[in-house]
């Protein structure tokens, strides 16, 4: 037993330490594909900053993401037998407390950032960082996001001390509201057909969200219970199945949208030629080779795995989140990169 729980415990860093290194992965090959422009007279941020909050806000989202999936466990599992859920329920309850609160933490931190990047010659005050919040779109969406996370927190805290009498449709719909501001505080979006590329980038957001946080939170806490694993995999599968259809068409649509609008450089030469379409291709490689791992864990283990059968879907599932991880740093900086 003691063997067993040392092997659990290590295959729960490894997971997690993928996900968040695939993360930083993403971040600086993404901020290798882009390139921008100096503008003269202009003070720049530093290169602190440049990649400081690229890699804040990769966090921001991986933590938010977290908090969607641990929220999905409980539909997942279900409510027929909590004898044996329960013991699952009682660690994913206050990690998910934990990860509201980096949620909330880098929301804010991201605030401070961006409102240095803004006036990067001026000395940072609580004035300035409030004048950005008032003047700014993605800054009220990040402070948005922010009390959102911190209202879960509260409802979390208040699920770790009575259990599921805290309804797991409140926490999914808290989280994934607070997901909602957070395309207008990075993703780029051309105003000619804002309505549109927002509903898409929302939707983008939503099914990321839900199919990587999803996967984590079964591979961390329920990959080792063959039971429970037979039951709840089933019906991620139908999930992550929606997510990757739903997750490839939006990105494709606002990515293509953005370059085909493009005044300078048209498709598909853009595709090629400018940071925001090379970074674009990078996404498109990591949504391929998601869709293969995906498929092969559900027509290679889903058998077996109802079958109460051992697999090797923790190391698959792995490499999967690690892709994953390097989508979210991609997607951070294809924010913000230059499609000209």
């Amino acid at each position: 037993m003691t063997v067993n729980r040392t092997t659990t415990t290590a295959n729960r860093y490894w997971v997690v330490g993928g996900l968040l290194a695939g993360g930083a992965v993403g971040v600086f090959l993404g901020l290798g594909l882009s390139t921008t422009p100096e503008a003269v007279g202009v003070a720049e941020p530093g290169v602190v900053v440049r990649f400081a909050h690229p890699l804040v806000r990769t966090l921001l989202d991986l933590a938010a993401t977290t908090v969607v999936g641990l929220s999905l466990l409980p539909k997942l599992l279900g409510f027929s037998r909590p004898a044996i859920t329960e013991p699952v329920l009682r660690v994913a309850r206050p990690a998910a407390v934990i990860a509201a609160a980096v949620w909330a933490f880098t929301a804010l931190l991201s605030i401070v950032i961006r409102a240095y990047e803004t006036r990067p010659d001026a000395e940072l005050t609580m004035p300035m960082v409030v004048d950005y919040v008032q003047r700014v779109g993605a800054g009220q969406g990040l402070l948005f996001s922010a009390v959102c996370a911190l209202v879960y927190l509260w409802i979390g805290v208040m699920a770790v001390r009575r259990g599921e009498s805290v309804p797991a449709e409140l926490r999914i719909l808290i989280s994934m509201f607070g997901l909602l501001p957070l395309p207008v505080t990075g993703h780029a979006s051309n105003w000619k057909y804002h309505d549109y590329s927002m509903i898409s980038m929302e939707l983008h957001v939503l099914g990321a969200a839900a199919w990587t946080g999803g996967l984590a939170a079964l591979v961390v806490l329920v990959a080792h219970r063959r039971g429970l694993l037979a039951e709840a995999l089933p019906k991620f599968s139908k999930l992550a199945t929606i997510a990757l259809i739903l997750v490839s068409v939006t990105g494709l649509f606002n990515g293509l949208l953005e370059l085909a609008l493009n005044p300078a450089i048209g498709l598909p030469g853009s595709l090629f030629t400018t940071s925001y379409g090379l970074i674009l291709i990078g996404k498109i490689v990591c949504a391929a080779v998601l869709a293969v791992l995906g498929a092969n864990i559900r027509w290679r283990f889903l058998p077996h795995i109802a079958q109460h059968k051992t697999t090797a879907i923790v190391g698959w599932a792995a490499v999967e989140l690690a892709i994953m991880g390097i989508a979210f740093g991609l997607a951070v900086v294809l924010s913000r990169a230059p499609v000209a």
